[in-house]
């Protein structure tokens, strides 16, 4: 499966990479791959998601990260449009298939314009 570095998802997302390493950190995201220190997270295209729509969720309804990406995770779990009761009468829907399909092509570009990290010490000249 695709995967793509922390640099590349927050030139997609329009957050600083730091946030994102933060972000990653303190909550346990889907599709985070992460083997051992000193080895680069990679994401998948699903957790890139839950990332967007959380980061949406705490713009327009002010939710903490924490709980927006909790809720991020049941929506993009699901394929297609998502339904997600706040209460008896209220209804949060996203439409997930839309939301991948424009992240994809946001992730496209951010694929060509991000360089890939130099990892470890230096060559030798």
């Amino acid at each position: 499966m695709r995967s793509y570095t922390v640099a590349t998802v927050a030139l997609t997302l329009g957050v600083s990479p730091k946030w994102v390493d933060n972000a990653l950190s303190r909550v346990t995201v889907t599709g985070v791959v992460q083997k051992a220190q000193g080895i680069s997270r990679r994401l998948t295209p699903q957790s890139v998601a839950s990332l967007h729509i959380a980061i949406e969720l705490g713009k327009s309804l002010g939710l903490p990260l924490p709980h927006a990406l909790r809720i991020a995770q049941r929506i993009t779990a699901e394929n297609g449009p998502s339904r997600i009761g706040l209460f008896p009468y209220a209804f949060l829907t996203i439409d997930v298939e839309a939301t991948t399909r424009e992240l994809g092509e946001r992730l496209a570009h951010a694929v060509e314009v991000t360089p890939v990290p130099r990892r470890g010490r230096p060559h030798l000249k």
